[in-house]
């Protein structure tokens, strides 16, 4: 299926309103059909209920592309909040959204180039193999026989960005006048998707994390090709694997589910120890498996650049520093909100936080193997998450940190990966002489 989606915030907003009355009249329709059918029927009806309105919101999101289609991916790696039909038909939406015909692919790169993919590549592919929510990824043969991917970002993207900010801010004004939703945390998420859509931008967080990462020879990053990159087409090497779902499939053993659980683990780490800087889009389909046990990170568009308070501030959640006292509880209190906040509401976030801290990272005679098969974790963060809305403790700071902490958590819960975490977050801390437990 070939799509461009609407641009303009009236249109796009149209068509939310729309999907939004569909889902509402189908599942009154269904409240009000339930009180003559008996049990099983309701369960039938439920399960058919959940896989149209599934497949609505997908194809819908997936014609909207920009923020609301990574909403839209968000929400799928919430395997353990989600019916199963909803994550079957959400799942499509990590990597096989709807893409640009092929006529205006081939526009959109000779306009961005000056030259057709033929003129420039051995071999180019018009059906996209991926294509997600800014753009598309096309396989192609270099002059020189080396194999490439290359995105080719959708026309207009950047104006349905701000477009549906604007409809996220109109729809969220009741919890920005309260304070549940400040301002700066949707000028924050905005800048970051923004950014996403400079492939020039893209490219220079690639050779940076390249040579960041050089050490883990375990990661497999792509490397751009300068002379055919511009703002809106990015070439790459190509990088192998297998996306999670199709890895599982090959019914992987739990010594190498584990492996591969444990390296996930260590490089998110080691981003925000040594790298202070986060891979921050961590849905599925930004990475790539091995049978071997390596890892191909792909999509370096959304990139949070980090302080070193965050640095500290990670250093002294995992050790747990703020029960040392009154000063140490106030150090962490002021890195995460800063020094106006409610005293009672963040000692109250710190309890949970603890409990979370606790379940990840845990110490003493339990310090062993943390099972990410189970939901516990998952549904930890989530209580802390919405602890922290409630309470008005967010942070714009935080927002890329803490959607990539959920998805990588997601990730290990896929993978039903048992991890050493303690260990493995020591070993990072230690590395060239870091901070220590």
């Amino acid at each position: 299926m070939k799509a461009e989606g609407p641009r303009g915030t009236l249109e796009r907003g149209l068509r939310l309103g729309r999907l939004g009355l569909t889902l509402t009249g189908s599942y009154l329709g269904y409240q009000f059909q339930r009180l003559w059918l008996d049990e099983a029927e309701q369960s039938r009806r439920r399960e058919g209920l959940q896989r149209n309105a599934s497949r609505r919101v997908r194809e819908e999101l997936g014609l909207l592309k920009g923020p609301m289609m990574k909403i839209g991916q968000l929400v799928s790696m919430q395997s353990h909040a989600l019916p199963e039909a909803a994550m079957a038909e959400l799942a499509s939406l990590q990597m096989q959204a709807p893409g640009m015909h092929a006529t205006l692919a081939r526009a959109q790169f000779k306009s961005s180039l000056g030259r057709y993919p033929e003129e420039l590549f051995r071999t180019f592919e018009p059906e996209p193999f991926a294509a997600a929510s800014l753009g598309q990824v096309h396989r192609a043969v270099s002059k020189r026989g080396e194999r490439l991917a290359v995105k080719i970002q959708y026309p207009a993207i950047r104006e349905a960005v701000q477009n549906d900010f604007k409809l996220l801010r109109s729809a969220t004004l009741p919890g920005r006048l309260t304070g549940h939703a400040p301002a700066s945390i949707f000028d924050e998420v905005q800048r970051g998707f923004l950014e996403e859509t400079d492939y020039l931008h893209e490219g220079a967080n690639i050779d940076f994390f390249r040579e960041a990462l050089r050490e883990y020879g375990y990661l497999d990053l792509p490397r751009v090709h300068r002379d055919l990159t511009t703002e809106r087409v990015l070439t790459m090497s190509f990088v192998e694997g297998l996306h999670i779902a199709d890895w599982l499939r090959t019914r992987p053993g739990q010594g190498l589910r584990d492996l591969v659980g444990a390296r996930l683990f260590e490089q998110f780490n080691v981003q925000i120890a040594r790298v202070q800087a986060l891979h921050a889009d961590p849905h599925p389909g930004n990475y790539l498996l091995r049978e071997d046990g390596r890892i191909g990170l792909v999509d370096f568009g959304c990139v949070k650049r980090l302080t070193p308070d965050v640095e500290e501030l990670n250093w002294r959640l995992v050790s747990r520093s703020w029960l040392e006292g009154p000063a140490q509880m106030e150090r962490v209190i002021g890195l995460l909100w800063g020094p106006h906040v409610s005293r009672p509401k963040a000692r109250r976030m710190m309890t949970d936080l603890g409990g979370y801290i606790d379940l990840v990272f845990p110490r003493g005679p339990d310090a062993g193997v943390v099972d990410f098969g189970k939901p516990t974790i998952l549904n930890s963060l989530s209580q802390a998450m919405r602890r922290a809305v409630s309470d008005k403790l967010t942070n714009p700071e935080f927002a890329f940190v803490s959607r990539a902490e959920l998805g990588l958590y997601c990730l290990l819960h896929q993978l039903r990966a048992r991890v050493k975490t303690t260990e493995v977050w020591e070993g990072v801390q230690q590395r060239d002489g870091g901070r220590k437990m």
